[in-house]
């Protein structure tokens, strides 16, 4: 079955007034539109695109398990458009989460909490934008140590701290617990003359932040993260336990169906420290650019974007002229439209997607066909294989 579905931006103060209103042929907003989902998280459920008023979440409790549908979705996925830095971020991986849920769940009411379920949060974005920026996992210690000369003695106290990995996490805690605020300050104050052919982008970068976040200790943090422009159709996994933060552009993301959030700077909102720690992974590194690959697996026209999570797959259908995309769906899949005009056709129905719309179909569905001439994403579950896998290394 094809049930078209469509929600409300939601208005975060990062958002972009002209991002997602550009993509679906509207003026610009007057307030700022961050995010929109499509699925069936209890905080945002989608909503049925038949003026109803029902959600999906109630649609699949009532109607799901006639067409298929097996519980709650194990993915959530957005159209996300940030106008300025996101929150620098990690998310836990499924053991950290449900021991913490578990921990968490017997303190007093009122009391303050990190987590909001007992599920993990592995996400991909792939840019909509032909530019869009973000700070992704920590830097290979020697190139963070070159980028910090070029902020003269400013960073003499921090630089000395970068020893190995060890160092650098508990590097991070210092910077966020407050006791670091003079050093940041002037890091910060030394933006304003540094200079580096190599680290250009990087110090540019850090003056927007702090621009936007004067004082913050997370200008900081983000002087020690990867720095990545991906391009339209480019895109980047964020594995359990990697720092990040979005900075600016419009793309897909999508995710496991989870809030739970760990922050780290560049927020006004609460920051615990050393729950950040237990859970941050602080293995510095470069963090590849996915590029789509053929999906394969009986799917003919389209390309999948690697993630090896059981939660959820990314498929991207880029059609014109007379040749169908054709997916064999592997549990319930959402199709949001992102150029064009797309359809979208099952065993008895088709659905007409232009930007910004999406359509929910049940796994009852043997065959979707994807006609017209535009791009389209395709949400659905995580295989078994990675299932196994994800077991295989908890259990290591």
């Amino acid at each position: 079955m094809l049930v078209p579905i469509t929600n409300a931006p939601r208005d975060y103060a990062w958002g972009s007034r002209s991002l997602i209103a550009a993509l679906q042929g509207r003026p610009e907003a007057a307030d700022p539109e961050a995010e929109i989902w499509f699925g069936d998280h209890p905080s945002d459920p989608s909503e049925l695109d038949d003026g109803s008023g029902l959600t999906l979440d109630r649609w699949i409790a009532d109607k799901g398990a006639a067409h298929g549908v097996d519980g709650r979705l194990p993915y959530l996925l957005k159209l996300l458009a940030a106008s300025s830095v996101l929150s620098i971020q990690v998310h836990p991986s499924k053991a950290q989460a449900e021991e913490a849920f578990a921990r968490e769940s017997q303190l007093p009411e009122g009391a303050a909490r990190n987590y909001a379920d007992d599920n993990h949060k592995p996400e991909m974005i792939v840019a909509l934008s032909d530019r869009f920026e973000a700070l992704c996992g920590l830097r290979e210690l020697d190139a963070t140590r070159r980028l910090l000369e070029s902020l003269g003695e400013a960073a003499d106290p921090l630089r000395r701290r970068l020893t190995d990995e060890d160092g650098l996490a508990a590097a991070i805690g210092w910077l966020l617990s407050g006791d670091a605020q003079e050093v940041v300050d002037a890091i910060v104050a030394a933006l304003a003359d540094a200079q580096s052919t190599e680290f250009a982008a990087e110090l540019a970068n850090a003056r927007r932040l702090a621009f936007w976040y004067p004082g913050d200790p997370g200008v900081v943090v983000a002087l020690l993260m990867n720095y990545v422009v991906l391009h339209h159709g480019e895109s980047v996994f964020l594995r359990a336990g990697m720092l990040h933060a979005y900075v600016a552009g419009l793309g897909v993301e999508l995710m496991a169906a989870s809030d739970n959030v760990l922050r780290g700077g560049l927020t006004p909102k609460r920051i615990d420290v050393d729950e950040l720690l237990r859970i941050l992974d602080p293995t510095p590194g470069p963090v590849p650019v996915v590029l789509p690959v053929s999906a394969g697996d009986g799917a003919r026209g389209v390309e999948a974007f690697p993630a090896d999570v059981p939660d959820f797959a990314l498929m991207r259908a880029r059609v014109s002229g007379a040749s169908p995309a054709v997916i064999r769906p592997s549990g319930p899949v959402i199709v949001l439209a992102t150029q064009g005009a797309v359809v979208v056709e099952g065993a008895g129905a088709a659905v007409e997607l232009t930007p910004g719309r999406a359509v929910f179909a049940t796994p009852d569905e043997p065959e979707l066909r994807i006609t017209g001439e535009g791009e389209a994403f395709i949400a659905q579950p995580g295989s078994a294989d990675a299932e196994a896998g994800r077991q295989a290394t908890a259990a290591a």
